[in-house]
């Protein structure tokens, strides 16, 4: 598995920040719309599996075949970019400024968008055949999802939101230790390995991912589901976005960095 120790594999997670604020616009954009669509085919593989087995541990089993794929050609998800940047930030790396994240977090979000917005309307397209016939039972089961995930949170209000969020949080503590799994190893199966544990974990909980959500929602509004762009937006982006900030960087970003890194004094015998 050619396993890194932990003091090697955070400075990769520095330095990868480091290079990310710097990309190129182009760059930064074809990487994140790359990213928003592999993982957005990776969440109909998985409803699609889930419907078909009627088991969803079946869905979440293979779900991770998506983040595998797009870590290992270098393509950038929101929630990943969430937890690296600010580490080069915090390292006083030259020339990154807090403009310079914001405008990676700010790109990576309109190229994922744009990727799971794509994939989301060309499957609308297949399993309603162009738009003449009924999405049937995967396209069924997307757009309850979208019902449940933004109409069944407002139903209980601030309580709902919060919900959300710590949901969200949940989320990226798993998903960015798929992250920095894919650092850990310099072999494919050991990052493979690495990065499926926790990427299965988030699914099969139910949590809430802002890239994979970029997905669901406009596939579900497409497909049928009885609940607005407000909706969306206010009782399920908005909060799963910010549960994904919070935890990725709270949970995993610096806890790593400040014990592997910025390590306390060794005690004086």
């Amino acid at each position: 598995m050619s396993y890194l120790v932990p003091a090697e594999f955070v400075t990769k997670m520095v330095d990868a920040g480091e290079s990310k604020v710097f990309m190129s616009t182009r760059d930064t954009l074809i990487r994140s719309f790359m990213a928003g669509a592999i993982l957005a085919l990776a969440a109909v593989f998985a409803i699609a599996i889930t419907v078909q087995t009627g088991n969803p541990l079946i869905g979440a089993i293979l779900f991770p075949v998506g983040f595998v794929m797009l870590y290992l050609m270098g393509f950038d998800l929101l929630t990943g970019v969430f937890m690296l940047v600010p580490l080069a930030l915090l390292d006083k790396r030259p020339g990154v400024t807090m403009g310079g994240l914001l405008r990676n977090w700010g790109l990576v979000f309109v190229g994922n968008f744009a990727g799971a917005l794509t994939v989301a309307l060309m499957m609308a397209f297949v399993y309603t055949y162009g738009f003449s016939t009924d999405p049937g039972a995967i396209g069924e089961k997307i757009s309850h999802i979208g019902e449940a995930r933004t109409l069944g949170y407002a139903e209980y209000g601030i309580a709902g939101w919060l919900t959300i969020f710590l949901r969200g949080m949940l989320c990226n503590w798993m998903v960015s230790m798929g992250v920095v799994g894919a650092m850990i190893s310099t072999s494919v199966s050991g990052k493979v390995i690495a990065m499926w544990m926790p990427i299965m974990l988030f699914f099969y909980m139910g949590f809430e991912h802002s890239v994979v959500n970029m997905f669901l929602f406009p596939s579900a509004m497409i497909m049928g589901g009885d609940f607005s762009v407000m909706d969306y937006m206010i009782w399920n982006e908005i909060p799963t976005a910010l549960g994904n900030l919070v935890g990725g960087l709270a949970f995993t970003g610096l806890t790593l960095y400040t014990t592997h890194v910025r390590t306390a004094p060794k005690r004086v015998l």
